[in-house]
């Protein structure tokens, strides 16, 4: 789950990292009222999910009330797309900050290595750009450590991190002190990505977290009521949000053809031979291991909320999950729902000779049967183009 920037920095201003000044403003009167408490200047910034936000205009200086009005009923409301094409994602929110003046600006991170099962600290004196900038440009100005997944970061290795990304003085006790306490509430808060960029020098010789960026693993989140509003408000579309509400692992693509399958290995090689046969896929829905009927009701009924799909792909592997019941659901869920669009099936390994024969027996029009996986990608994407 990512939260949104404020998120971020409520949770670090909760585990004592320093944060700017800011309120959280879902509308222009708000943004006033916090810009006055506040006092000038200060950051308009849009709560997107998405980075990029500056260049898009989400974030603008108000050096007074008017100002912070004129920007705050811009950015409300308008749409953001990221910069690899991500979105658009709409502002229906604000974060209002004090201004920071910056002496110096660096990048630090902490993210889960999952090829290597540990966190990774990484450190730049080079702030204000993405990592992979800072990696193409001056590959040694990223410094990358592995921590401990026992003991944690201590302040000895922060302390030589800092040295070798080449931190000013000034700032070096600072920053180090910080990576300890940037992993120790990774590890607490269960995250898979702490970002911040910039990590800031202010003219008061403070050290402050200007931005956060940062990734909560969803599976933990029984251990973290306090974060269980944020869950709820995530930007999803409609269709993520009823899948989210069933119980179903869904991603909204942006194709014509629903691809349903049990498992995230094998969703995903349908979604590449959808695309080698020419389709383009209107989502990734795993509908997990050992689905019954209900489950493909449910999935069904996610997938045809979706007005561009045209047709629709079921491919499925039974070990856990009895074919049968997937034909069950099939057949249960178009009577349901009135379902008309193609649907393609491909049924193998458990009862799947049982499932077979009870979509056989059903009669439905509307259903084609294909044995391989590529055969049924290449006759669901001539459905769909001629739907």
């Amino acid at each position: 789950m990512d939260l949104l920037e404020y998120q971020g920095k409520q949770l670090f201003a909760r585990h004592g990292l320093p944060v700017p000044e800011g309120s959280h403003a879902p509308t222009v009167e708000a943004a006033v009222e916090a810009a006055e408490s506040h006092g000038y200047p200060v950051a308009i910034k849009a709560q997107v999910l998405i980075g990029g936000r500056g260049k898009a205009g989400g974030i603008k200086l108000a050096g007074n009330a008017d100002e912070a009005r004129q920007h705050a009923e811009a950015i409300l409301g308008m749409d953001i797309t990221g910069p690899h094409g991500e979105g658009p994602f709409r502002v229906h929110e604000l974060w209002v900050e004090a201004g920071s003046e910056i002496e110096a600006e660096f990048y630090a991170s902490v993210i889960l290595d999952r090829s290597a099962k540990k966190l990774m600290v990484m450190l730049s004196r080079m702030g204000g750009m993405d990592v992979e900038a800072i990696a193409a440009s001056d590959p040694d100005a990223l410094v990358r450590e592995h921590v401990d997944p026992i003991a944690g970061l201590d302040a000895g290795t922060a302390e030589a991190i800092v040295a070798r990304a080449q931190i000013p003085a000034e700032a070096a006790d600072q920053v180090a002190a910080m990576l300890v306490q940037l992993v120790a509430t990774a590890r607490a808060e269960d995250a898979t990505l702490i970002e911040v960029n910039p990590l800031i020098l202010n003219r008061a010789g403070e050290v402050v977290l200007l931005d956060a960026k940062v990734t909560i693993d969803g599976n933990s989140l029984f251990r973290h009521p306090e974060l269980a509003e944020a869950a709820a408000g995530e930007d999803l579309d409609e269709q993520e949000k009823m899948a989210k509400e069933r119980g179903l692992t869904y991603v909204s693509l942006d194709g014509d053809i629903g691809v349903l399958g049990n498992g995230a290995g094998l969703c995903m090689s349908t979604l590449d031979v959808v695309a080698q046969a020419g389709g383009s896929p209107a989502n990734f829905l795993d509908a997990g291991g050992g689905s019954k009927a209900e489950a493909i009701i449910d999935a069904l009924e996610v997938i045809t909320s979706n007005p561009q799909v045209k047709a629709i792909l079921f491919n499925i592997f039974g070990g856990i999950t009895r074919c049968d019941e997937v034909a069950r659901g099939i057949i249960e869920a178009t009577n349901k729902i009135g379902l008309e669009l193609p649907l393609v099936v491909r049924l193998d390994g458990t009862n799947s000779e049982e499932g077979l024969a009870l979509l056989g027996e059903a009669g439905l029009s509307n259903l084609h049967h294909e044995a391989t996986m590529l055969g049924a990608a290449k006759r669901v994407v001539e459905l769909a183009a001629t739907n």
